[in-house]
This record gives C-alpha cells, sequence and structure tokens, in this order.
C-alpha cells in the first residue's frame, strides 16, 4: 500500500533528494517528558537502528490487517543502508521509536509510511505521528519541481492524523479497507455472460489492461486519488508496480483474471492479486469499461478471483475502495465483504 521502492541496479525515483538534514530539537511540551525529542533525517541511521521499530510494525500490520509486512519492512531497510530513502526519523536518547519516509515520482512526492512505536517511556506516540507528517509535507512542499504529493495511511484510522494535511491545503479521500472470509464454498451462483469471457491473466494482457484502466478511471474519484490512471503511461507503471514489484504483496497470477468481449476480441475488464499473507489473498484493481457496467462482469471476476484463493485454501481475501465509490461499495457488500478498517488518502496539488 505504499509506493514500491526501486530494486538494486534499476534506475530510480530517489536520485534527486531534497535538502534535508535539519533537526528539531526540544520537549514537546507535556511536563511529564523527561527526555527530548528529535527528528533527524532519516539517513542518518541504519538498518540496525530501524530494524526493532519495523518489526513492531510488522506485528501491527499483522494484527490489524492479516498481513505480512516483513517482505516491504526489509525492503525499507535495505535502502535505509543505501541512504537513498528520504525521510525522517523520531528519535529519544539515541532510540529511533518512529519514521516517516517518502518517495518523488517525477513532479511528484509519495508519502510512502508513517509509524510510531507507542511504550511506557515514550512520549504521546500521535504528537509525534503529527511531528513526523509536518516535517515531511513541509519538504515535500518546499522541493523544487514538486506539484503534487499524495499519501494514504492503511494502518492509521481515519482522521487520526488529518489536521497536518488538512492544514497544508490537502484534499481528504476516506477509503474503506473491506475483507471477506472465504469458505469451503462459494455461497452464491457464479453470474455467467454468454458473451463475455473470463479467463486467467498472462503477460500479454499489459498494454491493453493499461488501456482498460486509464478509460475505467477517466473522471473517477479514484483518478484524483491517484493520477497514475490519468495516462496510459502511468497506467503502465501502475501495473508494472503491481505485477513485478512486492511494494503491495507478492502478484498471484492463479488469481488473477481478465474478461474479453468474445466478438470483439478486445479486453474490457481486469482483476489482480497478491498475496499478503501465505493464506491472504488482496484485491490491487479491478475494473471494467464504463459501457460494459451493469451486466455483473465485475462480480463475475471477483468470484473468479474467491474461487481460485478457496481451491488453494487461503482464508481471507481484502481489498480497498473509496468510500465515494458508492456503486463499487454496495457491489462488495453485496459480495459480504464486511468493513474493517476506514483509513484517509490525501492529495495536495501545487
Amino acid at each position: 500500500m505504499f509506493p514500491r521502492l526501486p530494486l538494486s541496479g534499476e534506475p530510480t525515483t530517489l536520485e534527486v533528494l531534497p535538502r534535508l538534514g535539519r533537526c528539531c530539537r526540544g520537549a514537546l511540551g507535556q511536563k511529564s517528558w523527561r527526555s527530548f525529542l528529535e527528528i533527524l533525517d532519516l539517513r542518518h541511521f541504519s538498518s540496525a537502528d530501524l530494524r526493532p521499530l519495523l518489526d513492531d510494525e510488522t506485528q501491527l500490520w499483522a494484527r490489524l490487517l492479516s498481513w505480512d509486512y516483513s517482505g516491504s519492512a526489509e525492503m525499507i531497510l535495505r535502502y535505509v543502508d543505501a541512504k537513498i530513502l528520504p525521510g525522517y526519523a523520531a528519535v529519544d536518547r539515541g532510540r529511533v521509536f518512529g519514521y516517516s519516509f517518502f518517495v518523488y515520482e517525477g513532479n511528484k512526492g509519495v508519502i510512502g509510511d508513517l509509524y510510531v512505536t507507542n511504550g511506557t517511556r515514550l512520549p504521546d506516540a500521535r504528537q509525534v505521528e503529527l511531528r513526523l507528517l509536518t516535517h515531511v509535507i513541509e519538504t515535500l512542499q518546499q522541493s523544487p519541481g514538486i506539484h503534487r504529493v499524495e499519501a494514504q495511511l492503511l494502518a492509521h484510522d481515519a482522521n487520526a492524523v488529518s489536521r497536518p494535511f488538512l492544514d497544508t491545503g490537502f484534499q481528504r479521500h476516506p477509503r474503506l479497507f473491506m475483507v471477506l472470509t472465504l469458505g469451503k464454498s462459494a455461497t452464491e451462483k457464479i453470474p455467467t455472460h454468454p458473451e463475455v469471457e473470463i479467463r486467467p491473466w498472462a503477460e500479454a494482457d499489459y498494454q491493453p489492461s493499461a488501456a482498460v484502466i486509464t478509460a475505467a478511471y477517466r473522471g473517477h474519484v479514484d483518478a484524483q486519488i491517484n493520477d497514475q490512471y490519468h495516462t496510459l503511461s502511468g497506467s503502465l507503471r501502475f501495473l508494472n508496480n503491481i505485477v513485478r514489484f512486492p511494494g503491495c504483496g507478492v502478484f498471484d497470477a492463479e488469481s488473477s483474471f481478465v474478461a474479453l468481449d468474445r466478438r470483439a476480441k478486445s479486453l474490457i475488464g481486469l482483476i489482480l492479486c497478491s498475496r499478503v499473507r501465505h493464506d491472504v489473498g488482496h484485491v490491487t484493481q479491478v475494473c471494467v469499461l464504463p459501457e460494459y457496467r451493469s451486466r455483473r462482469i465485475g462480480e463475475s471476476l471477483m468470484a473468479a478471483t474467491a474461487s481460485s484463493l478457496r481451491r488453494r485454501n487461503f482464508s481471507l481475501l481484502s481489498l480497498t475502495v473509496t468510500e465515494a465509490n458508492a456503486r463499487a461499495v454496495d457491489l462488495y457488500r453485496r459480495l459480504n465483504f464486511d468493513t474493517k478498517r476506514i483509513f484517509d488518502a490525501f492529495v495536495w496539488e501545487g
């Protein structure tokens, strides 16, 4: 759920880094705090400094989201050691107990993560989160050439950390984290379409899938949240990140499908699924061309994915959906998905 980090040896979006290095020292004003909080450039630290914090965060994701965050945590730690991950760390008496990082994608900045552990001797975690975000937002908005900033904080409740965003001109979009418990068999009959073929995803589907995504999200609320949907090249980057890199779980080709118009022999919809735990799938994309909606094709794609996961003894399927996308929310509720969390997406246009 955070932006993919580049692999070693490939071109990196992190090459142009802001002028960081400022540090803010001082107590946060609560009389009970006897230590001083420092907010420091993340690149001052190594994986050894952050590993206990990332281990705590991995446990949080497992508890809240049934998500194995360990792969993402290891990727973050590699880039911390490479000193190319921009962000800030919260430090108390030499111990890192919070961090937030971001990446650059052209003229856009994406806030990748925010986490603060909460222990008995530590300052109030929420106040530290707000300070970290304030530093990150200020850095991004003042970075030359950055005209857009995006953030989705899946592990934070809606409105919990919204103040720094809203105070600096961000738009807030509430989103739902929904889950479906996978039993041994489907409780509803899968809709069939004589004119539509549902088949497994293939490598050759990249270009036509990108075209479907671009068309499906034209004028859609989700295109306000993710500007990659605006263009064919952006949709191709989105697909590449989902399919080839583990930023949002490990792509699961067996539970990913496309819908084809038999007569026109063209791709009209798709669903992509990743493994976020050995027995948990997560829908990373599902869409259908506007002219083919209201035919239950999206429902058929969801059913194909759920059926594939059931056959392999997966226990859970999750997804995220923007609250304002009432049509999709209604579909998922009809398919017995339950809302487990409400979180926020934030967007700033400079």
